[in-house]
Formats: structure tokens, C-alpha cells, sequence
């Protein structure tokens, strides 16, 4: 019996090692590049560009971009489409210091920070066009349990 042909060889399927960029439309370009820009200076980013009806901020890891709305201009939690967007900060502490901020700057908290899954501490936010955002730090109680726990095997 014949032995069957390998199969070619395929290239190896492509790797994503991270988000890049998201690129947001808003309905009010200066209103919500105020908001975002003091955002994005309590969070650590700087302006990579800026043209005229487009602007984006980095971290040196990701990029946030927004632009003005070219069609419908309202959004509405559950609706089709992007349902938020989240931060990972360093810790909980950064979390409860983001709620501050946004509570100093008059933005809608939807659901203040709080423990929402285990060891997941999070604040819910909207930006000016209701685009819902979070700021969350996954993990730390549990990285904390496994130094304590190295430090009493050491």
C-alpha cells in the first residue's frame, strides 16, 4: 500500500502579541478630546499624534484614538458594537485613585470600584458619549497570597 504524501508545508499561522490601537468616533470632537485629554494625563498617557479631526494618546504600550462621528451620534449600552473598553491599572490602589479622580471631574461612575469577580477590582465609567470604560487590576490579592506563601517556605 502506498504511503500517503505529507502535506505541504504551511506557513505558521500569525501571532497577535498585543492590541495596538482602538479607534473610537465621537459626537462631540473638542468636548470629548477635553475629557480624554484630561483622562489619559491622570492615566499616565501623552498625545503620539494629532491632525485636525483626530487625535490619539499612548502609554508606550497601546494607543487610544478618537475622531468625530460621521453618522448616527449617540451610543447606548447593549447595543451592537463595542461594549467597553478597560485599563489594566498597577494595583487596587490605582483603581480607587481613578474613581477619585472621576468623581472630582464629574463623570458618571456606573458601577463605583468594587470586587467584581474573584481577585478582579474595578471602577465602570462613561466617557461623553455614554462609551462605557474601565479602569481594573486582576490578580493582586493573588500574587500577594503566593509571596507570603514563598516567603514562609523560604
Amino acid at each position: 500500500m502506498a504511503r500517503p504524501k505529507s502535506a505541504p508545508r504551511t506557513r505558521r499561522p500569525s501571532r497577535v502579541v498585543g492590541i495596538d490601537h482602538i479607534s473610537i468616533r465621537v459626537s462631540d470632537y473638542e468636548r470629548s478630546k477635553a475629557f480624554y485629554g484630561r483622562l489619559f494625563e491622570f492615566l499616565g498617557f501623552e498625545i503620539s499624534d494629532e491632525y485636525p479631526q483626530t487625535i490619539g494618546w499612548t502609554n508606550g504600550k497601546t494607543r487610544y484614538w478618537i475622531a468625530p462621528a460621521e453618522g448616527r451620534k449617540s451610543c447606548r449600552i447593549g447595543d451592537v458594537g463595542l461594549h467597553h473598553y478597560a485599563f489594566q491599572l498597577r494595583n487596587r490602589r490605582d483603581v480607587d485613585a481613578l474613581q477619585a479622580f472621576l468623581e472630582g471631574q464629574g463623570v458618571r461612575i456606573v458601577d463605583p470600584a468594587g470586587e467584581y469577580y474573584e481577585d478582579y477590582y474595578a471602577v465602570f465609567f462613561l466617557d461623553p458619549d455614554g462609551i462605557k470604560l474601565e479602569g481594573m487590576k486582576y490578580g493582586e490579592l493573588t500574587a500577594k497570597r503566593k509571596r507570603k506563601r514563598a516567603r514562609r517556605s523560604s
